[in-house]
Parts: C-alpha cells; sequence; structure tokens
C-alpha cells in the first residue's frame, strides 16, 4: 500500500495510507490527507491512482504544490519522492514489491551442516569499495561500473529520501528494492545486529520474479564471521583454487554458484550485512558451460551500497533517539511546571478549608461561604487543568455532529457572565442573524471558545479606565465557506514579542495566574476542525481572537478526521 509520512510540519511523524482510487489533501477537515498548516489550502491536492502508483494533482492552490523542490501541476509519485505543501514536507512511498518473503526463509548454517564446497574467490575492504564513488578510479569506458558509476547520483538522491524515515523495516525494503534495481541477484536479505544480543537477526527478503521463492536462504556462518570480524565484503563461488579456505567449509545450499555478503559498516561501527545470491540451472550450464553473474565490480558496487545503507540506518535510529530523548524532556518540563500550578490550586484549597473549619467552629455562617467561595474556585482550576492537559496531550478525532455555532458560544457566554460581574468586566454576545446547522465538534469548540473568552475577561480586568469589556462575535459566509467566532476585549493588548509564544505550551502572560495550556488547546482543537486561531493585538488598546473553522453542512460527505 502507497503511504505518505510527514517529516517536517505541524504533523510530522504522522503517516496516511493511500489506498483510495481519489484521495483528497488540505486543511479541510473532509480531506482524508488533512494537513494543519495554515499555509495549506482547504482543498490544495488530489491524489489520483494510476496503476498502482499516484499521480498527484495540485487543485489551483494559493501556495503551489511542490515534488522534490519543483513546482508541479500534475506529476506521477515515485517511491521516495518528496511532496511539499505549504510548510509540511512528506514523503512518498509507492506500493510494497510483491516478491517480498517471509524471513522465516533464512537460515545460518555452520560448516557442518551442509556439503556444499564454495570458496571465497576475491574480498576487498571497505575504503577499496567506497572508491567507486569517487573519481579517484580510472575505469575503461565500456566497463560495467564505468557505465553504472554515471547514474551513482540516482543511488544518492535515493539514499537521502529514505534516510528521511523513522520506519526501520520500510527503510530496509527501499534498500532491497535499490539493490535489486542495481544488481541481477535472485536471492537477497538484509541483517542487522541486535544491539542487545549482538547477534544478527533477518530483516528482510526478498526474490526475483523466476526465482524460487520457497527456498530456504542457507548462509555459511564461516562468511559471516570473516565478514563481520574483518568488514571486508565477499564474492564466494564454488571454485576450488582459493587456497585460504579449507574445500570442506560449506557456503551455500546446493544450486547457488555465486553469492555476495558485504558489510553495513556506518560511522562508528558495523550495524549489519546484506547478502545476495544468483544461481544456475544444469540447463544453462549445459548450454552455456561456466556462468558468472557476479564479478568483482558487482562486489565494489555493493559495499559502497551496504554503507550507504548503514550511514541511514544509523540516521535513522539516532533521530528516533534524538526524539525520544526531547519527549523525556518535554516530560520533565510539564511535570515541573504543573507541579508548581497544582501546588498553587492546593494552597487555595487549603486556604479555603481552614476558613470552613474555623467558621464551623464558630458556628460563623459567612466564613463558612467565603471559605467555600475559594474552595470551588480552586475546584474549578484544578478541573479546567485536568481538562486541558487531556485535550492537549491526547491524540484524538473531533466528535463531529450537526450542531448550531451560536448556541456553543451562547452557552460559554451565560457560563461566564458571573465571572465577568465579579471582575467587573461586561461580557457582550452578538450572535450572527443566519447560521446554519454545521458539522463540528460541539464539545471541543465550547472549550475552545471558553478558554478564549477566560482569557479575554482576565485581560480586561486589568484595564484601569473602569470601562471593562468583552465582546463576543459569530458570523458565517457561505461564499467563503467558513464561520468564525471572534472575541474582543479592551484590555492591555499583547506586544509582538509575546504574539510569537502565545501558542506555546505552559507560556502564560497572566503574571502566575495561568497554566500556560488555554490557548495552545483552543488552537488545537481549532486545527482538529482544518481551521485557525487568528491574533490582532495593539498594546495598550486590547486585542481580537477569531476563531475560524470550515463551514460544514449536514450530509456534505463523510466526516472523519486523519492524523
Amino acid at each position: 500500500m502507497s503511504s505518505l509520512f510527514v517529516i517536517r510540519g505541524n504533523d510530522q511523524g504522522t503517516r496516511f495510507e493511500l489506498d483510495a482510487e481519489s484521495i483528497g489533501l488540505g486543511r479541510d477537515a473532509l480531506n482524508p490527507v488533512q494537513l494543519h498548516d495554515t499555509e495549506v489550502s482547504r482543498q490544495h491536492a488530489e491524489f489520483r491512482r494510476l496503476k498502482g502508483d499516484y499521480e498527484l494533482a495540485d487543485l489551483n492552490s494559493s501556495n503551489g504544490t511542490y515534488v522534490n523542490g519543483r513546482r508541479i501541476h500534475r506529476y506521477r509519485l515515485s517511491s521516495g519522492d518528496q511532496v511539499q505543501v505549504g510548510s509540511t514536507l512528506m514523503l512518498y512511498t509507492g506500493p510494497a514489491d510483491d516478491s517480498a518473503e517471509d524471513l522465516d526463509q533464512i537460515d545460518i548454517a555452520s560448516p557442518r551442516q551442509t556439503g556444499d564446497k564454495s570458496q571465497i574467490i576475491r574480498s576487498i575492504t571497505q575504503e577499496e569499495g567506497s572508491r567507486i564513488f569517487t573519481l579517484e578510479t580510472d575505469l575503461p569506458a565500456n566497463s560495467w561500473l564505468a557505465r553504472a558509476r554515471s547514474n551513482l547520483q540516482v543511488m544518492y538522491r535515493t539514499a537521502l529520501a529514505i534516510s528521511h524515515t523513522l520506519d526501520i523495516d520500510q527503510l530496509l525494503h527501499r534498500i532491497m528494492e535499490l539493490i535489486f534495481g542495481w544488481v541481477e541477484a535472485d536471492r537477497g536479505c538484509i541483517m542487522l545486529i541486535d544491539p542487545d544480543t549482538k547477534k544478527l537477526v533477518p530483516k528482510v527478503r526478498r526474490t526475483r520474479g523466476g526465482a524460487r521463492a520457497e527456498d530456504r536462504i542457507t548462509i555459511s556462518e564461516t562468511i559471516l564471521d570473516y565478514v563481520t570480524e574483518r568488514t571486508e565484503g565477499v564474492l564466494t563461488s564454488d571454485a576450488r583454487d582459493d587456497d585460504r579456505w579449507n574445500p570442506a567449509a560449506s557456503i551455500l545450499k546446493a544450486g547457488v554458484r555465486e553469492a555476495i555478503c558485504v558489510p553495513m559498516q556506518g560511522r562508528y561501527d558495523m550495524v549489519g550485512v546484506i547478502y545476495i545470491d544468483t544461481s544456475v540451472t544444469p540447463r544453462e550450464m549445459l548450454e552455456h558451460g561456466t556462468v558468472n553473474k557476479f564479478n568483482e565490480d558487482h562486489l565494489k558496487l555493493m559495499v559502497a551500497i551496504a554503507h550507504q545503507a548503514a550511514l541511514a540506518v544509523e540516521d535513522t535510529r539516532y533521530y528516533s533517539a534524538m526524539v525520544q530523548a526531547e519527549r523525556l524532556a518535554a516530560v520533565g518540563q510539564t511535570i515541573a511546571t504543573l507541579s508548581h500550578h497544582i501546588k498553587n490550586i492546593l494552597q487555595g484549597i487549603r486556604g479555603g478549608s481552614y476558613l470552613i473549619e474555623m467558621g464551623l467552629t464558630k458556628h460563623d455562617e459567612s466564613i463558612v461561604s467565603k471559605g467555600w467561595k475559594i474552595v470551588e474556585k480552586n475546584q474549578n482550576k484544578i478541573s479546567a487543568l485536568v481538562m486541558d492537559m487531556l485535550t492537549f496531550s491526547k491524540e484524538r478525532e473531533p466528535d463531529l455532529r450537526p450542531a448550531n455555532l451560536n448556541e456553543v458560544v451562547s452557552d460559554v457566554v451565560e457560563l461566564m457572565q458571573s465571572r465577568a460581574e465579579e471582575e467587573g468586566v461586561r461580557l457582550e454576545w452578538r450572535p450572527a442573524e443566519e447560521m446554519p446547522q454545521l458539522v463540528f465538534d460541539p464539545e471541543g469548540l465550547h472549550r475552545a471558545v471558553l478558554n478564549v473568552v477566560t482569557n479575554a475577561i482576565d485581560a480586561a480586568a486589568e484595564n484601569e479606565s473602569g470601562n471593562r469589556s468583552v465582546e463576543v462575535f459569530s458570523s458565517y459566509s457561505a461564499e467563503e465557506g467558513n464561520a468564525s467566532i471572534s472575541v474582543v476585549d479592551n484590555g492591555a493588548g499583547i506586544s509582538p514579542e509575546q504574539i510569537s509564544t502565545l501558542f506555546s505550551p505552559f507560556v502564560s502572560h497572566k503574571k502566575g495566574r495561568g497554566t500556560g495550556l488555554g490557548l495552545p488547546v483552543s488552537q488545537k482543537i481549532l486545527n482538529e476542525h482544518g481551521g485557525r486561531v487568528d491574533v490582532q493585538s495593539q498594546p495598550g488598546k486590547g486585542s481580537r481572537f477569531v476563531l475560524e473553522l470550515p463551514a460544514v453542512s449536514p450530509g456534505a460527505g463523510q466526516h472523519t478526521l486523519h492524523g
């Protein structure tokens, strides 16, 4: 199955499976490939299936669609192509080859287990094999390797593309696909060294069409030890003129005439080996005599490919480890930040509880009432904190259903009226006269609007002029296909420096009163709907927050979010 893997952008790490005849890409929630990128159009591009692969067509998007750095209108994709829309960069992988085989069909045999007497006829070092990438080696103009070297740039670009995936299995399959494109092997496999056991473990097996797929690949332990200990690639044959090897040494099962086994030597250590072989039938021997499908040029090329493959594996492992380290660091930062907020809330609850206890002891209901208000206020704080944490941390798809946006916002305004009155803020609600039933997540939008209105009330409360106000508007545009909620306050405003970090988690500008999760949560909810949050502010005059989302009518299609 074809797929897209996001390697840069808001959706980094997300994989989209491509399994339909036509697949939309864009910011709109109706697209199977939905990207939370404000530079991407709502209906940006479309994937169209063409004989197993896909063609990518731009749908007159505002910022264009790019493949491998070039702007396209229509382009037939190949595995390894990089697709860029807006600030999002994705790696396209075509459908897996049917010749991939069961890994149980690979054995490592000791010399005593089989009776074949194949021997190594040539070995080369890593340095010798790597020279084919440079111009240090003089080659006859008509040699096979000279012709191959002219196309090595293509292999470099492919290696670069596969190095961006976090999926080791997909990476190895792509490497084996590359090898079979260059070398006429019948069978092949890639084995990686397990970091814990230090043993070779089969990861990929492949056979070319026409080869016997049921045959097990049995690789000599002698050869593997030689390759891993000396980090040299070897070309094996059943010829018996190499004095270095015991003629009784078993290399491969009967029927395999030639094989190449090379080390995957990275920057620091060996990560595995690549093995390929080719067999010659008795009929071919009778018709053509001695048949040599592999030669020293093939061995050199395989050593070079294995080195590039090892670098790609190392890069993938390093990147995965780096992502994990960043996640652990983020967890530590989150715990430290939340501990501070929870401590403040618990202190408030403790103080309110003390007043309640004092009021009960003195039989003074006014003290009890005062203490209860403090407890209730801090209970609401911790409840809001937990809800924001759940919303922000959990990957979720909005519960889309028909609802009225005006009713959702009206409920938020009614809920916040008492809070506004306590702060001396006039809270006004001006709903759009025309607001049809739309498809969205009412609970999610309720939370997004609630966070923004709460922030607006807190901001307006700091206005020392006495004229403190927050106005909430809703609007609907059938022509533009969107609906929006605007929240305007006349607080102190936000500086340009603060706007740049406004949606960063745990960054609060409320002087210790906020958790720094409200606005990131609101932005996440709007992004999940294919919408956005826009901010306009002028220091000393106030701010305007606009929550915009696509106006999807009931029955407009299947409302499924991916990501």
